[in-house]
């Protein structure tokens, strides 16, 4: 039983119900849709979909990027740009690319929608679990109606409720930062606005990031300030001069660009720290109910897929309830977290340090930035991510 119909929830059940199980998909929503703008998938995703049967449909939908370019937010300085071209296309055994966030998700609920061994039901609220050597049970609002199976898997995101009782740690960290989103049709963007590549404008305490997705019908744009924000916020909408005034000092293109926006709306970005245990018994967690990060590396998603592929291999051959003497299950759940724990523990670090380090630093520390990553060679910038975007085993650090 998955608790959670987004990304992660739907991930790991196709992956579970092409190796033969039954899965039952819970939805606390009305519907099963997927909600956000533009979302960044490397080569490490792209790996995971395919093993999930579904890569060529998100690549159908996919803007395959040219470069990652960093530049300095006030001065417009370009200070590097890692090439995706061919020569990263080889040396990672896919592409990277950008899509919205529904052109990932539309190709996993269309692949598990017609599977007999699949039900997805909507309008359940989970609001814990419970477990004996037999199975595990999930406890539904309102009127504690129960639903049991061999095992029980929480992609139910930031502030899931089996988190709550597996872990216990309280609402989530409040980064104190806020990220402004808007998408706008292409065609109100100027030719030479337009470019093939996720462009970063890195400045003091804010940092503005933009890119084609949609196939390249629309531009993504999100605009972080580091603001000091203590309160969770969510998807409100915020108006556009605004906007524009929490990023001063911005370059002329960038500013350019960031006035193209509309129709804006604000987050707080929040994470937690990472967790040694997320697995109890026959049950456990994934995506961001496990490990939640900021989204400075681009790997949330990435990250879930993952989690689901080694799911489904470690609970492929699994014995059902009925199987007592290995008791299969909880020790591949085990199996699994000890294998993803570091891995995406150190994801969470890097992107908060990516945030303090690269995004947000200003005098002598922005200068500093500038001459260290303006130094890097091509191979320089590819041997930093190759623990992230050429992984293939979902163990590596």
């Amino acid at each position: 039983m998955v608790v959670g119909g987004g990304i992660g929830g739907l991930a790991v059940t196709l992956g579970l119900a092409r190796r033969g199980h039954r899965v039952t998909v819970l939805e606390r929503r009305g519907e099963f849709t997927e909600l956000g703008a533009g979302i960044q998938l490397a080569p490490n995703a792209f790996h995971a979909l395919d093993r999930l049967g579904v890569g060529e449909a998100v690549r159908e939908r996919a803007v395959f990027i040219d470069e990652l370019r960093l530049f300095d937010g006030t001065t417009g300085e370009r200070i590097n740009a890692m090439p995706l071209s061919e020569a990263y296309r080889r040396r990672y055994g896919n592409p990277y690319a950008v899509v919205h966030r529904t052109d990932l998700y539309r190709p996993l609920l269309e692949a598990c929608r017609p599977l007999a061994n699949v039900e997805l039901l909507t309008g359940c609220q989970v609001t814990g679990y419970e477990q004996d050597a037999t199975g595990a049970t999930v406890v539904l609002a309102p009127g504690d109606l129960r639903l049991t199976a061999d095992a029980v898997l929480g992609a139910d995101g930031l502030r899931s409720a089996v988190r709550a009782q597996l872990v216990g740690d309280g609402e989530p960290r409040v980064s104190g930062h806020t990220i402004y989103r808007s998408v706008i049709p292409m065609e109100r963007v100027p030719e030479e606005l337009r470019s093939n590549a996720v462009s970063l404008w890195a400045g003091p305490k804010w940092h503005f990031v933009h890119y084609p997705i949609s196939g390249g019908r629309a531009l993504n744009l999100a605009a972080t300030r580091d603001d000091g924000a203590t309160e969770a916020v969510t998807g409100v909408p915020a108006g556009r001069a605004g906007v524009l005034e929490e990023f001063p000092g911005l370059s002329p293109r960038a500013r350019a660009l960031l006035e193209l926006g509309d129709d804006w709306h604000r987050w707080v970005l929040c994470d937690r720290d990472p967790v040694e245990r997320w697995v109890d018994g026959r049950v456990a967690l994934l995506g961001d109910a496990a490990h939640p990060m900021l989204q400075y590396a681009a790997q949330g998603a990435c990250q879930a897929l993952e989690d689901a592929v080694l799911i489904g291999d470690l609970l492929g051959d699994a014995g059902d309830a009925g199987d007592r003497a290995a008791d299969p299950i909880p020790r591949a759940l085990t199996a699994y977290n000890e294998r993803r724990g570091p891995r995406t523990a150190k994801a969470q670090w890097v992107a908060r340090e990516m945030g303090r380090q690269v995004y947000h630093p200003d005098g002598v520390a922005a200068k500093e930035r500038n001459v260290a990553l303006s130094a890097l060679s091509s191979e320089e910038l590819y041997e930093k991510v190759d623990w992230l975007h050429g992984a293939r085993d979902y163990a590596r650090v």
